[in-house]
């Protein structure tokens, strides 16, 4: 086997491995949130580690679909959401 063929299989190893280490980590939370903005309402889910990470994960989700272009999604992102409920 050549010095490249045991490198490439060595890098590929270790992508599969840090692929499947990735895949079976955890979040800690994950929140839905509802925001309405310009009289359109919708709702989104995220995860992260954190609470405020989670949160502002879901309201850029939710505002993705009732908001168009960048200064609306600016401004819908800024709107604080209706209703937010989190599980640890």
């Amino acid at each position: 086997m050549s010095r490249t063929t045991g490198t490439s299989l060595v890098f590929l190893a270790l992508f599969f491995a840090l692929v499947v280490y990735l895949s079976f980590h955890t979040t800690k939370v994950e929140c839905e949130v509802c925001v309405t903005f310009q009289g359109q309402s919708n709702c989104g889910k995220a995860s992260s580690e954190t609470r405020e990470g989670a949160v502002r994960s879901a309201v850029t989700a939710a505002c993705a679909t009732i908001a168009g272009g960048m200064t609306e999604t600016i401004r819908c992102d800024n709107t604080p959401p209706d209703r937010t409920t989190c599980t640890p």
